[in-house]
């Protein structure tokens, strides 16, 4: 049987990741047109009730321009320099071409670390989460003025795989310099085919990978896979295709050429998953009552809870036990053991009293828990 091709139309939370060589021309700068196409197609997702956050490259790419630096490989500092000019632009650009839509958008600027992080995990996501729920696009991009490493060797690509697995995203599509995944290098080999669709990422595929087809572009189709084998983990679905087209997403919906890497279940499922198979760093034990919320679903409240053992910190997984002792679950604590022994059997409330600053209301939200 042949597997069921995504409908970007029925996406319920899509991430779009562009590269630099789609937004910035070497001699011009940004391409304001396509830009002003794209914005057109994430207004109308938006309009479907589909939650859009945007992985964008180019902050390089525009910033080198800005200060004139020469073509060809960059320094560290002058990439960190182009970096933070080019940031500015393309954060204002982004905000301009959107807000022509009654669209609000944010800048959020993450490194690698803080998706594979757990602190940090748990903070981007709820910020993610935050903007998101308010109907904000957030503009997504790795902070170059600071990464080091992500300059060096990271790739947006990667980094979109990782934010669409932390939001829970159900599809993700990679807008590229190229319309999918070949067997060769197609700018090498005239004879090299398209793939329309991968089941499973094999040894066999990984090894048709090649090296990038332009100079704005760090990552060729090797970082691509590594993103769809991260994408595809997670329960959501990868598309690669060309981006150099007017309202590309529209494009896409419509039939255009690419490559679609299908998911490995339901996103949610795969992030439970993911949870229970952590081993937990201590233990939460509640009440009958809030038993019963868990079971019915609910968050994880301090009111709730009538033990703490273990010392673990902010994100750590816990165990979480009934009133007897009995396994319920697992989940990601919001709080250290300090924190949660602290509060333990206390209302939301007086949270912000006991600990001295305004926390999160639950200990461990239901996003973050398995029972």
């Amino acid at each position: 049987m042949a597997p069921l091709i995504p409908d970007i139309s029925s996406a319920r939370r899509l991430v779009i990741k562009i590269g630099s060589a789609l937004l910035v021309d070497r001699k011009t700068g940004l391409k304001n047109a396509w830009l002003t196409a794209l914005a057109e197609d994430v207004a109308a997702a938006k309009r479907r009730g589909t939650d859009v956050i945007i992985v964008s490259s180019g902050s390089i790419a525009l910033g080198r321009g800005v200060l004139g630096l020469p073509s060809g490989v960059l320094s560290l500092e002058q990439s960190q320099a182009a970096a933070a000019v080019g940031q500015i632009r393309l954060g204002r650009a982004y905000e301009e071409v959107l807000a022509r839509h009654g669209l609000i958008t944010a800048q959020v600027l993450v490194t690698l670390e803080d998706t594979e992080n757990r602190r940090r995990y748990l903070n981007s996501r709820a910020t993610m989460e935050t903007l998101i729920g308010l109907g904000v696009v957030p503009i997504v991009n790795e902070n170059d003025t600071v990464a080091t490493d992500e300059i060096r060797f990271g790739d947006n690509d990667r980094l979109a795989a990782q934010i669409a697995v932390t939001i829970g995203a159900d599809q993700l599509v990679l807008l590229s310099d190229v319309d999918g995944l070949y067997s060769a290098n197609p700018v090498v080999d005239p004879t090299a085919r398209r793939f329309d669709v991968i089941e499973r990422i094999t040894p066999q595929i990984e090894a048709m990978a090649g090296d990038p087809v332009s100079e704005h572009s760090r990552g060729g189709m090797k970082t691509k896979l590594i993103a769809a084998k991260t994408a595809v983990a997670g329960g959501c679905a990868m598309a690669i295709m060309q981006g150099a087209v007017d309202r590309p997403i529209t494009a896409l919906a419509q039939g255009a050429h690419c490559t679609w890497f299908i998911a490995q279940g339901d996103p949610q499922v795969a992030r439970k998953r993911w949870i229970a198979a952590m081993k937990p760093r201590g233990t939460v034990q509640v009440d009958a009552g809030a038993m019963v919320a868990l079971r019915a679903g609910k968050s994880l409240l301090p009111a709730g809870v009538t033990r703490v053992s273990g010392n673990f910190g902010r994100g750590d997984p816990v165990a979480i036990a009934g009133p007897e002792g009995e396994a319920l679950g697992q989940g990601l604590a919001r709080y250290s053991g300090d924190e949660a022994k602290a509060i333990a059997g206390r209302r939301s409330g007086e949270i912000a009293r006991i600990l001295g600053y305004a926390g999160r209301a639950a200990l461990i939200h239901r996003d973050d828990m398995v029972i």
